[in-house]
């Protein structure tokens, strides 16, 4: 929302006040409660007006630093509210005549207690940000809207990343940003996934702890502060201190939530149906034999919408039309060593028998008048599920258990964006409130669901819409994209900053999802795809199977799929990295390299996990450009070294793709090539590349850690685990031998 008419100005309509000085400050349990004029308070008379705004400055955990920004108090509390995290700690209050000070960890903010208001985020001994006079106010539009805005200074050449899974730039300096859950495509300034945090590579992220719509001008309406406004009459933020990117991320997955581990199978190739496609159990079959008759190791079969019956979305019964016998089709898939996933939404078509049942039992969602909230896009008479009654998330756990004992693994969990805000919430929840929050308690109601009847660490889901905290349900992907190179860059830019916003895991419709690829597409796709956090074919109106493009396709595909798959033991190092510390698997060049300037705005290339470079290629004939920090890299694929930093130009061939790997790194490659769900450790190859004479280096791998040391041209590898008995011999290992050109390698064999 803006507010201004350029420097002097408010926009015709708007009134504004601001915090002018502080009145009083008061310590209660480590916290500072701050009353504010909006005016000079020079005589008694000036006592007798407001507004008077009230600040709260709270921790919840040390480096993080909440500020509530009051106006009136008597507004009744109306939810959701996102769930966070609080750390039994001590933070430290102190005064002086010119400032009280509350101390959080290495973080600490300081309010001015004479002169004009002004209060100063430190870390460190130094400012990294503040919100000086008339920044925060209370503004009114001519509506008679009532808003709280804040704004935070932004220092020269410092950039915004983050808000949640955004396509355009990927630095968000000059944006204006809408926190509003929406199904626009990738090719839009909406999205699917909007989450009101950013961070920043100056040392500090901010979370805006509120569930509704929030506006964000970074850098745009005031161009040396990043701007954000709600309408409300209570507005609470958090400044986290890191200082690097990886830090702050650590911080808000911690006060947020931490994305689960999903399952080492999830990581292997999905393959669907695709949406519009016509189907049934003997195109599934094709689809299934043609992939084994390729020697194509294929982990997931994914059915879309249409293995429910036309305008009965969602009713979760096969089509007997075309599915007659359900339970044996996935009893034979299973044989085929397979993991199903079917396509779901938290809609409830008129013509389902659960809109007469959801109905009579209150499940739906309603008006304020009490009749049934309905509309006829995407499902004529459509419905939505009111998943903020405990007994409505009952119900609708229950159609999905019964999929669950049928032989289903997993749920493509759809939509969840298009909710309304004329309507009443079973909770009394605010509508405006609920619209972003909605896929948070949709997804983790399925969510939950896997993890009761699959276990721990067994629970996958495919979903698309999302907002803060709802990293915690994985897998994420995309949206629909286009099959052209403008779409596939702009998912990319997309999943990097979804993975700046605390999302650790994501994925994407390889090939593209409206429209049918070239076959050069597709294989650049494929390259891409493969080399993702999570990987799928899927597409709308026409198939993905990599036959129907060309011959060269399944080759591609066949390569991309069995190099993921031997390096599934380095990829589930990085996996588990991204459950236990908030850092994405697919990370963007500044999150790795915060101190290279060159890597700054890279929104073209990323780093998978810590020490493989991907640079995928955006073009029919091979040429790609990208970015090398310092440092001697080596060519996965090939062995060719690289030395930066500079930028470099090559051309590459369709089974081919800039994959580097960092210096003075040790990469493990499994022995496995047809499947994601095996022991990692078990006849392991440590690669080491670059690593300088005498260096050492720690590789996890499932559950034991190798520790590799360089002794001239010797590698020397040791095992955490006493008990584990090594093939050839017990205790430690060396190899002269040299696997590879680029590295040195000792293979392990563990039993």
């Amino acid at each position: 929302m803006k507010f201004t008419d350029g420097y002097w100005l408010l926009r015709e309509g708007v009134t504004a006040a601001h915090p002018v000085e502080v009145l009083d400050v008061t310590a209660t349990d480590g916290s500072l409660e701050i009353h504010a004029p909006t005016h000079p308070i020079r005589r008694r008379g000036d006592l007798l007006k407001g507004p008077v705004v009230t600040i709260s400055a709270h921790t919840p955990m040390p480096d993080v630093i909440g500020l509530t920004f009051t106006h009136f108090e008597g507004e009744q509390p109306r939810g959701p509210e996102f769930e966070l995290s609080e750390q039994e700690f001590a933070p430290h209050v102190s005064y002086d005549d010119e400032h009280a000070t509350l101390t959080s960890g290495a973080l600490s903010v300081r309010v001015a207690r004479t002169g004009p208001w002004h209060v100063d985020f430190l870390a460190d001994g130094r400012t990294i940000t503040s919100s000086g006079p008339k920044g925060m106010g209370i503004m009114r539009n001519a509506d008679g809207a009532h808003y709280l805005r804040e704004q935070l200074g932004l220092g020269v050449g410092h950039s915004v990343y983050g808000l949640g899974e955004r396509f355009g730039p990927l630095v968000k300096n000059g944006q204006v940003v809408d926190i509003w859950n929406a199904d626009g495509g990738t090719a839009t300034e909406q999205a699917y996934k909007n989450v009101p945090f950013y961070l920043t590579d100056a040392g500090y992220g901010v979370f805006v702890d509120h569930p509704g719509k929030v506006s964000f001008e970074v850098g745009s309406e005031a161009v040396s502060r990043v701007q954000f406004s709600a309408e409300t009459q209570e507005l609470t933020y958090y400044v986290i201190y890191g200082p690097g990117p990886k830090e702050i991320l650590r911080k808000y997955t911690a006060l947020t939530g931490r994305p689960a581990l999903p399952p080492a199978w999830s990581f292997g190739l999905w393959l669907s149906t695709s949406f519009t496609t016509s189907y049934d159990e003997e195109t599934v079959t094709s689809f299934i034999e043609g992939m084994r008759e390729r020697e194509l190791p294929l982990s997931v079969f994914h059915f879309d919408c249409f293995w429910m019956r036309e305008f009965n979305w969602c009713d979760f019964q096969w089509d007997p039309r075309v599915f007659p016998d359900p339970g044996g089709m996935l009893t034979r898939l299973k044989e085929r060593d397979l993991h199903v996933c079917v396509w779901i939404n938290p809609y409830i078509a008129q013509r389902s028998p659960l809109f007469a049942e959801g109905k009579a039992l209150g499940h739906l969602l309603r008006r304020p008048d009490g009749s049934v909230w309905q509309w006829d896009m995407w499902q004529p008479g459509m419905a939505l599920v009111d998943f903020t009654s405990p007994a409505a998330r009952d119900w609708y756990a229950a159609k999905l258990e019964a999929l669950l004992a049928q032989g289903v693994d997993c749920f493509k969990t759809d939509f969840g964006e298009r909710v309304p805000v004329d309507v009443a919430w079973s909770d009394g929840s605010d509508p405006e409130r609920m619209h972003n929050y909605y896929t948070y308690l949709y997804n983790r109601t399925v969510f939950d669901v896997l993890r009761k009847h699959r276990g721990e660490g067994e629970a996958v889901l495919f979903a698309r819409s999302a907002t803060a905290g709802g990293q915690k349900f994985p897998v994420h992907w995309g949206g629909d994209c286009e099959a052209t190179y403008e779409s596939m860059a702009e998912s990319l830019r997309g999943g990097l900053s979804l993975g700046l916003s605390g999302f650790g895991y994501w994925s994407h419709d390889i090939g593209g999802f409206e429209g049918t690829p070239s076959p050069a597409l597709f294989k650049r796709w494929l390259a891409f795809g493969l080399l993702s956090s999570h990987s799928r074919l899927h597409g709308s109106s026409s198939y993905r199977v990599p036959w129907l493009f060309d011959e060269e396709s399944v080759d591609v595909l066949r390569q991309f799929t069995r190099l993921k798959l031997r390096l599934m033991p380095y990829l589930y190092e990085a996996a588990r990295t991204a459950h236990t510390e908030g850092v994405p698997m697919m990370r963007a060049m500044v999150l790795e390299f915060p101190d290279d300037p060159g890597c700054a705005h890279l929104e073209r290339q990323y780093m998978l996990g810590p020490d493989l470079l991907v640079a995928p290629v955006f073009g029919d004939e091979g040429d790609v450009s990208y970015y090398v920090p310092e440092g001697t890299w080596t060519h996965f694929l090939s062995g060719r070294t690289v030395t930066g930093p500079r930028w470099v130009r090559e051309r590459h061939g369709f089974l081919s793709v800039p994959l580097l790997v960092r210096p003075g790194t040790v990469i493990p490659v499994g022995a496995v090539a047809d499947r994601p769900d095996y022991d990692h450790a078990d006849g392991v190859t440590l690669r080491a590349y670059g690593l300088e004479r005498g260096a050492q280096v720690t590789v996890p791998v499932g559950d034991v850690t190798f520790t590799v040391v360089r002794e001239g041209d010797t590698l020397r590898a040791s095992c955490s685990d006493p008990v584990a008995e090594w093939g050839l011999a017990a205790g430690e290992r060396t190899a002269r031998a040299r696997a590879g050109t680029g590295f040195l390698s000792l293979e392990l064999e563990l039993s």
